[in-house]
């Protein structure tokens, strides 16, 4: 990205009747009548915590989508990429209708999950049956259950022919196979959820610290959910508050200055272009990530970028990649930037790679971020080569810390699942 289109990006205001500028002025109100003796990060604590998520825009009504725990998995799949969602809660169809929402749903199904389906049918099935392990073949054998398909290799991802794809997305076994039959990839059991009393200080925690890319409000009167706030929606608040003066003590810091990027050098998780596709799923899973860059083989720069989203493109056009002798990671990127192209669709992600200098400000970051509605930056040298990466949740987690004990019992009840169940 060229520092003139940063600038512009810098450039922009809020506008006088957003909620999220209207928000940010409740804030701002608030951080007026902090006592003086606190620091920046101990004010904006406060302020959060005296405001309640009920109080956050309500999310697109076309991005609060429920998904019936019988719909199939490629209906599930269609779903989320129209609606161009991460994720959406699971309905229990078996649920009676004056059920409480911890008995209406029984989970969240995530493009992660989904992964994790995928690479349990690219792989064997039992150490003893290394050729069995594609959908066609577990088909073929009667197996119903991902219980039976065995676990993950260990590291790397098997290479898949290119018809591959065209056959799993073809076989019973695909259109039978039910979103409730992959509830063992499901994060948490149900789901973490919110009340609507709960303040913003604790979904800012939940949405950085705790790694959730989404949090559904509950009303608990109606045990339904009310609103989901994503991670790209609190960006956008944050984006809609520029010009605010706690918003511009914040956001006017280098990246340097607040200890960004994280991840940096070899701690950068990534696949070089030859690779399988699949590796880069893998490693998105493995270490519970949102994207990895694609790197030129020998080198240590980015020719493309990955995304847990991109999952889709292997399931709703598997057609794309018959003329590969392997999908790998940069036929992978050719295949879905042709396809997009043909079809018009905007896939950014895929397309460009977004990147940064360690002297750009957080303010920056977050208006960039916010207009090309990404949710990472890599940061590069000054020749182009891969120093770090920015992410939705590192720039949260700049803005809020978590008091010692703060979240007490919160958490019982909605218990995650075994480690190796989690994505």
């Amino acid at each position: 990205m060229g520092e003139a289109e940063m600038a512009t990006a810098g450039e922009q205001s809020p506008s006088p009747r957003s909620p999220e500028a209207k928000l940010g002025m409740q804030v701002e109100d608030l951080w007026d009548t902090q006592e003086r003796q606190l620091s920046p990060t101990e004010k904006l604590n406060a302020c959060f915590e005296s405001i309640p998520v009920s109080a956050f825009p309500p999310a697109p009504s076309d991005q609060v989508i429920e998904i019936k725990s019988d719909c199939s998995l490629a209906e599930a799949v269609q779903i989320l990429a129209d609606h161009k969602i991460l994720s959406a809660p699971v309905v229990d169809v078996d649920a009676p209708e004056d059920a409480s929402w911890i008995d209406r749903y029984i989970g969240i199904v995530e493009f992660a999950g989904i992964v994790v389906w995928i690479l349990h049918q690219s792989e064997p099935s039992s150490p003893r049956s290394p050729s069995s392990g594609s959908a066609v073949a577990a088909a073929a054998s009667g197996v119903t259950s991902l219980l039976e398909l065995g676990v993950l290799g260990p590291d790397s991802a098997a290479p898949t022919s290119g018809n591959f794809f065209e056959a799993l997305t073809a076989s019973e076994f695909y259109k039978n196979t039910k979103v409730r039959d992959i509830s063992g990839s499901f994060r948490w059991a149900p789901f973490l959820a919110l009340q609507t009393s709960n303040s913003f200080l604790t979904m800012l925690l939940l949405l950085s610290k705790y790694k959730m890319k989404s949090i559904p409000v509950v009303d608990l009167g109606e045990g339904k959910i009310e609103n989901i706030i994503t991670q790209s929606a609190v960006i956008h608040m944050l984006a809609e508050c520029a010009g605010l003066h706690w918003f511009e003590s914040w956001g006017t810091k280098k990246l340097s200055e607040v200890g960004l990027p994280t991840v940096t050098g070899n701690r950068i998780i990534k696949v070089y272009e030859d690779e399988p596709v699949l590796q880069a799923f893998k490693l998105m899973r493995k270490k519970r990530i949102g994207g990895v860059p694609v790197i030129e083989n020998g080198g240590t720069k980015a020719v493309g970028n990955i995304s847990l989203r991109d999952i889709q493109f292997l399931l709703t056009a598997p057609e794309i990649y018959h003329d590969y002798r392997s999908i790998t990671a940069k036929n992978f990127l050719t295949a879905v930037r042709s396809y997009t192209e043909k079809h018009k669709e905007a896939s950014l992600t895929l397309s460009e790679m977004i990147t940064c200098k360690k002297d750009h400000t957080i303010k920056e970051m977050i208006l960039l971020l916010d207009s090309k509605k990404i949710h990472r930056v890599y940061v590069v040298d000054d020749d182009g080569n891969l120093e770090g990466v920015i992410t939705l949740r590192d720039i949260i987690s700049k803005l809020v810390h978590e008091p010692r004990g703060y979240f007490g019992d919160f958490f019982d009840g909605v218990l995650p699942l075994p480690q190796n169940s989690r994505v």
